[in-house]
């Protein structure tokens, strides 16, 4: 995902998987970490009823990294890493995911559940091929969107054809080469 231009974010933390792009909206955290330095920010989750997707006009994506890679995604406990001689059980499988390349340089990754991310709105996003409901319609400048509030496509924004109550933005532009499109959130 690109953002291109916003006029607010809020910093939040995951209450599950989401995948970068998706449109949340805030709720209640249930996350605790390090003796309570997540409990001040609220939760984010992608929306399961039309009533929950009328508000989801934030914007998921990860939040501002500055750790070195490989990054380890959850971090190993120190369990791991005293492997107390060679008279112990090794180290493996190692269950961790690494990353060589910062997941929010990338496109379509998962922010895990837990985690902290950023909830942009009001601005002009660009989502990646798969990140919105495709129709002939959406790719249409101008054209209204909503979110999507149930099944594999929750979180999407959509093209509607009625005045409906939660249209979250427009259609700002489409690319046919990368089938990208641009979208303005108010």
């Amino acid at each position: 995902m690109e953002i291109n231009r916003f006029e607010d974010v809020a910093g939040a933390v995951a209450q599950a998987d989401i995948v970068e792009g998706r449109f949340v909206i805030l709720t209640a955290n249930t996350v605790s970490e390090n003796f309570g330095s997540k409990e001040d920010l609220p939760g984010v989750k992608i929306p399961s009823t039309a009533e929950e997707a009328t508000r989801a006009k934030y914007v998921a994506t990860f939040a501002v990294d500055n750790r070195p890679t490989p990054i380890y995604q959850p971090a190993p406990s120190m369990d791991f890493a005293l492997r107390g001689g060679f008279d112990q059980a090794a180290n493996l499988p190692f269950a961790t995911t690494v990353y060589l390349t910062h997941p929010g340089n990338q496109e379509g990754m998962t922010i895990p559940s837990g985690a902290s991310c950023l909830g942009f709105t009001n601005g002009t996003f660009t989502l990646p091929s798969g990140a919105y409901i495709y129709s002939a319609n959406v790719i249409v400048p101008g054209a209204a969107l909503v979110v999507e509030y149930s099944g594999a496509d929750a979180g999407k924004p959509k093209q509607t054809t009625t005045n409906a109550v939660g249209v979250i933005g427009e259609t700002d532009r489409y690319d046919a080469t990368t089938g990208k499109l641009t979208v303005r959130v108010f």
